[in-house]
């Protein structure tokens, strides 16, 4: 068996994908890298191929456009290793950093004792600048050990786990049943969400093995482009909120409880900010927004209770609509050019 199962989903991925694969396949014949080709029109279906052909450990799969979740939920449909971590076609990573994880696999397989979750830190690439800004978690977790949740600190702001810095076991996230939507931008937040439950084994490597390039103006994370898929983050948002009811979450152990509800304050913001900071379909984002707080509130009243008035969105759920997104809109663009081009 594999230990890791890369999986890199691609979309018209053929100007950039050839330095990720490159950087996964420093890690020898113990990684598996599942490339799936999501309906290219360029030439990434070639360069898939070519690299199966040439790897044994390489997979090339080719489907109808489905988006980033449908690639992800393909490679994890098709993994064989130990454990499974996406890497998106334009990033990549380091490959002393990968080295020095899989000698950490290596040695507790052989010990008999592995973790659910294997956590490491993750670099914003900002090449347009030449400069890069590293999320580590040296505050919030124990590092070089296993640990349990009761053991993780709290988190605060928008420091959160992403699915750059976890790589689950493949058996457990499967156990999750964590099926991504199709043709939804942001799917990243359900799948560093709805898992971790099942992840009671823990450990933090403090490396920085995922690059993530930033400055594209086609990014996604771009305040043009989240700003106009609103939709698509009330689509997650809901996904999120319908996972684990209220009273489910405080039944976990504290220190899981107290990071979920710290996860979905973060994220409810960001859909607050994603509906109301465009000047386009005032009626319809009001609307929206409007039509989310009730789906929560009819679903879950202490859910909602939270959101609305103990989470982040409590400090700007009192603004009028316009205020609330221009208010949020301009700290967004704050951080974001902290660690970005745009």
């Amino acid at each position: 068996m594999f230990l890791i199962t890369f999986a890199v989903p691609c979309y018209n991925s053929a100007g950039y994908m050839r330095r990720c694969i490159d950087t996964l396949l420093t890690g020898g014949d113990e990684v598996e890298i599942v490339i799936v080709n999501d309906g290219s029109t360029d030439g990434t279906r070639e360069i898939a191929d070519e690299y199966a052909a040439a790897h044994a450990n390489v997979r090339a799969v080719h489907k109808e456009n489905g988006g980033h979740g449908s690639g992800v939920n393909k490679g994890l449909e098709l993994a064989n290793g130990l454990y499974y971590k996406v890497v998106d076609s334009d990033d990549w990573l380091d490959a002393d950093a990968l080295a020095q994880l899989l000698d950490t696999l290596r040695a507790h397989r052989d010990a008999g004792e592995l973790a659910d979750l294997y956590i490491t830190n993750f670099v914003y690439e900002k090449l347009c600048e030449n400069k890069r800004f590293v999320r580590h978690y040296t505050k919030n977790l124990p590092a070089g050990r296993f640990f349990g949740w009761k053991e993780v600190k709290r988190f605060h702001t928008s420091n959160c786990l992403l699915m750059h810095s976890l790589m689950y076991r493949t058996d457990k996230l499967r156990e999750s049943g964590m099926v991504l939507p199709e043709h939804t931008f942001y799917v990243d937040n359900i799948y560093a969400y709805k898992p971790l439950p099942l992840m009671q084994k823990l450990f933090y490597l403090d490396v920085d093995l995922y690059r993530y390039f930033i400055g594209r103006e086609d990014q996604s994370v771009s305040a043009a482009n989240i700003v106009r898929r609103y939709k698509q983050q009330i689509r997650v948002m809901k996904e999120m909120i319908v996972s684990y009811p209220y009273e489910q979450l405080a039944s976990m152990d504290k220190g899981l409880f107290r990071y979920m509800k710290h996860d979905l304050s973060v994220i409810m913001t960001l859909t607050v900010m994603f509906t109301t900071g465009g000047k386009d379909e005032l009626p319809e984002r009001k609307e929206a927004l409007r039509e989310l707080w009730q789906f929560i509130k009819e679903r879950d009243k202490k859910m909602y209770n939270f959101l609305r008035h103990f989470s982040y969105t409590s400090l700007v759920n009192w603004m009028p609509f316009r205020m609330c997104g221009s208010v949020t809109v301009l700290g967004y663009r704050y951080y974001r050019r902290r660690i970005n081009c745009s």
